[in-house]
């Protein structure tokens, strides 16, 4: 019987289980302490396999990381289309163009105040902002970064944006999103209330729409 168990095991962790059950282990760690929190030695401790097995599957540290962020990442872009998914396309289209970035930056800024372990991990490993997150299970199937965009695109064909503005438009909008939550999550404004955090990132949103057109 014992041999039996065993060999099933094994079956399962040759099928991918081992993998996931690794990353699964780095999100715990990168929710409760931001991307240094992520080693891979305690990852295999909590998925209850020896330090060795992870090397099936990661190389070494920075490929866990790596998975983790991505992994992050999603659920950065999960929580922004959970606000743009609050709004329907109806007869105003730039209502609805407005709406849509608004819940762009608000979904942003509400995940960072919820998850401020994973966002940290999320933007901790550079990739390029346009690649496909292969660990993305989004609806959509998009990055943060390519939400806004489309947030953006929306603006232009409403007729809010013209041509000119809408050009590289999603570089300014997302350094003022981001550089508040930075500012909150550590930085100066680090003991302001959520509440108060959520109403200035309305305001922030609004500032960065208006300056845009």
């Amino acid at each position: 019987m014992k041999k039996n168990v065993t060999i099933e095991k094994r079956k399962t962790f040759r099928h991918g289980d081992l993998r996931n059950a690794l990353v699964t282990a780095g999100l715990e760690m990168a929710r409760a302490g931001g991307p240094n929190a992520v080693v891979l030695r305690e990852a295999t401790r909590r998925a209850g396999v020896s330090p060795n097995a992870a090397y099936r599957h990661f190389a070494g540290q920075a490929e866990l990381l790596d998975a983790v962020r991505s992994a992050c990442l999603s659920r950065v872009a999960a929580a922004i289309e959970d606000e743009m998914n609050k709004h329907r396309a109806g007869r105003d289209p730039q209502a609805f163009a407005r709406k849509s970035l608004r819940a762009v930056g608000m979904g942003y800024l509400g995940f960072a105040m919820r998850e401020p372990g994973m966002f940290r991990t999320a933007f901790s490993v550079p990739p390029a902002v346009h690649e496909q997150n292969p660990a993305n299970t989004a609806s959509m199937g998009l990055n943060p970064f390519q939400l806004l965009s489309l947030a953006l695109d929306r603006m232009q064909e409403s007729g809010l944006l013209s041509k000119k503005v809408r050009q590289d438009a999603e570089y300014l909008a997302w350094s003022t999103v981001h550089g508040l939550s930075l500012l909150v999550l550590e930085g100066p404004l680090h003991q302001m209330p959520r509440e108060t955090v959520l109403e200035l990132g309305e305001r922030l949103v609004l500032m960065v729409e208006r300056g845009l057109g």
